[in-house]
């Protein structure tokens, strides 16, 4: 542990203590995910080692790192999908599953064909039902439902539009609206803010943010720039190299901070509330032009 509180880890010789900020009330509660000495390697290559940090109910969690660093590789460990090689992961006390409907999921954005027929609310309500073949015996509490969480992401005035006609801003929220439909306690994020304007940034964020508070759930969000969640996140994961930071964000994004985990100088600027990152790996992205970014 850092002497501001934050935890640098990078392998099992060098992790360290899981950090002691608290975040109110919130930490209080039992951990929603521990991930415990856990280690990930993928075709004989080291992603991260010995990771060891618990995410709290109600806690925005945001993850940054460089290309290949295993950010959404943590994703797809949580999700059921990778098991870790070494160490464990729990969600909610027990190991990671396929399907469990406590956690939404975002994937990363892929484009729609324009011409595919499958209308906005079709592509919501396969957060409910697109498991099952057949009419569901509660397709009408389904469609309240859908309606419901449509009226919640502001997507009600093109519900019935086809999605591939649909712009970047507005399928993402309903990509959003699909994760949460189910209630669930746990929210994972994949990039969600790839290719938005600056606009369409700040209201998926504040979006998932205010669902957050409002329902005690747990957000894990992984993006290129810090900027547009430094407001609402209460943490930040960083992986590089096969190490790994956690803390608040005023502790993880500083010159020290970053230095150490990159194992080289790192210069960190605040500029008209942005933070840019001078001397990491920005994922082949200008140290000027990336404000912030900090890879993959």
């Amino acid at each position: 542990m850092t002497r501001d509180g934050s935890t640098l880890g990078a392998d099992t010789r060098t992790a360290g203590s899981l950090p002691s900020d608290p975040i109110g009330d919130r930490g209080a509660l039992d951990p929603v995910v521990q991930l415990t000495h856990a280690s990930l390697a993928l075709s004989g290559r080291s992603i991260w080692s010995d990771l060891s940090a618990e995410i709290r109910r109600g806690e925005f969690l945001v993850v940054i790192g460089p290309n290949g660093a295993g950010k959404t590789s943590l994703l797809r460990v949580l999700l059921g999908l990778q098991p870790t090689t070494d160490g464990h992961a729990l969600v909610h006390g027990r190991a990671p599953r396929r399907g469990n409907p406590e956690i939404g999921y975002v994937p990363q954005q892929r484009a729609f064909d324009p011409e595919v027929p499958l209308r906005g609310r079709d592509l919501v309500s396969m957060g409910l039902d697109g498991h099952r073949w057949g009419v569901s015996v509660s397709a009408r509490a389904n469609r309240r439902r859908v309606d419901r969480i449509l009226a919640l992401v502001g997507a009600q005035s093109y519900a019935d539009t086809p999605v591939g006609r649909l712009s970047g801003g507005e399928q993402q929220r309903l990509r959003i609206a699909q994760a949460l439909v189910g209630d669930p306690s746990l929210l994972l994020c994949d990039e969600p803010l790839l290719s938005l304007d600056l606009h369409s940034q700040q209201v998926i964020v504040q979006l998932i943010a205010r669902w957050s508070r409002d329902h005690r759930a747990t957000v894990i969000f992984v993006t290129h720039d810090v900027n547009p969640v430094m407001s609402v996140a209460d943490r930040i994961l960083l992986l590089a190299g096969g190490r790994w930071g956690i803390g608040p964000v005023d502790r993880m994004m500083t010159a020290e901070a970053l230095s150490r985990l990159y194992g080289v100088p790192v210069g960190v600027v605040e500029y008209a509330g942005r933070i840019c990152i001078l001397g990491a790996d920005l994922g082949g992205h200008d140290p000027v032009t990336a404000r912030g970014e900090i890879g993959e």
